[in-house]
């Protein structure tokens, strides 16, 4: 059942993830034969709220309100990743869990449901800027950091902006089914469905290099991903035994040298893609996957699109190139 949805507010919201869940679950469309919920906003921290953009909300309903909603929805907010949280806002949320209530949080509103336990031993997300940040403050959660939304039993998280909107579409797609998430989706004209295994769209970061053991062989790696590389010349480059290397190269970074290595040469890919105008078979060549068919296959499993589809998106459909 999805009847009764409740938004909590904290200090300093973001308004846009806010209208997001008011769009979707707090407009009567019934005469249009969609369904139409009991909705409120609620605030975890006093009657008077500031917005991350400036300006104040009101709202007459308090934490009780939490109670008898069947989803309650956690928008992001500025400072989110850094800030402490009320035990009484944990508290109910955790109540809402045991009781077979629904938790969803949209971009850094993953952080509260962090502060509350609900993401441990959970598969999860939020806007790739901030998973690291994420998994560091919550280690028993298990982040991932390139999905658009994770549903994980009673909790579903979503990634930053309009990732809220599908993984809205999500539970409205559950509890109604696929014609009336469809429906909706017209209604708002945004697309019906993105599976929540699609990527984000991740801004290509730089390779750590302070206080790590690894950092000046990452900067070597990032400069030089065209080479074919082995973790026997990375060792010898940081002047490791290729054992030590491998093993310290995990624990600074968390993965192993040849899916490091994989995720940068995909994002240097995207990069060329988005900003330039040379060809596939180019790109491929630059970013070390050789050729094309390569570069796509690898493409595909990282983000679940094509290189030109990709292209598409953010130049336009007349900046594809041609795959080999």
């Amino acid at each position: 059942m999805l009847k009764n949805v409740a938004v909590l507010l904290l200090d300093e919201v973001h308004p846009f993830e806010l209208g997001v869940l008011c769009e979707v679950f707090g407009l009567d469309r019934s005469e249009e034969g969609l369904p139409a919920h009991d909705f409120a906003v609620v605030s975890a921290e006093g009657p008077v709220l500031h917005t991350h953009a400036g300006f104040t909300l009101s709202t007459p309903h308090g934490l009780d309100r939490l109670e008898e909603a069947d989803l309650i929805a956690v928008p992001a907010g500025g400072h989110y990743v850094d800030r402490e949280y009320p035990e009484e806002v944990l508290d109910a949320l955790r109540r809402a869990v045991d009781r077979g209530a629904r938790v969803l949080s949209v971009c850094s509103g993953a952080y509260v449901l962090g502060a509350a336990g609900l993401l441990d031993g959970r598969r999860c997300t939020t806007h790739w800027r901030h998973t690291q940040e994420l998994a560091r403050r919550y280690p028993r959660a298990v982040v991932e950091p390139d999905v658009l939304y994770v549903d994980e039993g009673p909790i579903i998280t979503s990634a930053g902006t309009s990732a809220g909107i599908d993984a809205c579409l999500h539970l409205i797609r559950q509890a109604y089914g696929p014609d009336t998430a469809n429906a909706l989706a017209r209604r708002m004209v945004v697309p019906p469905h993105r599976d929540g295994g699609q990527a984000q769209y991740i801004e290509r970061p730089l390779p750590r290099t302070s206080c790590d053991t690894v950092g000046e062989t990452l900067v070597w790696m990032e400069r030089h991903l065209d080479r074919e590389m082995t973790v026997e010349q990375l060792a010898a480059q940081a002047h490791m035994s290729p054992r030590t290397f491998a093993r310290r190269f995990h624990q600074e970074t968390g993965t192993t040298p040849y899916r490091w290595l994989l995720r940068q040469r995909v994002l240097l890919a995207q990069h060329l893609l988005e900003t330039s105008d040379e060809t596939v078979d180019t790109i491929a060549r630059r970013a070390g996957f050789g050729t094309a068919a390569a570069l796509r296959h690898q493409f595909v499993r990282a983000l679940g699109t094509t290189p030109n589809m990709y292209r598409r998106t953010f130049r336009g459909p007349g900046a594809a190139a041609e795959v080999a």
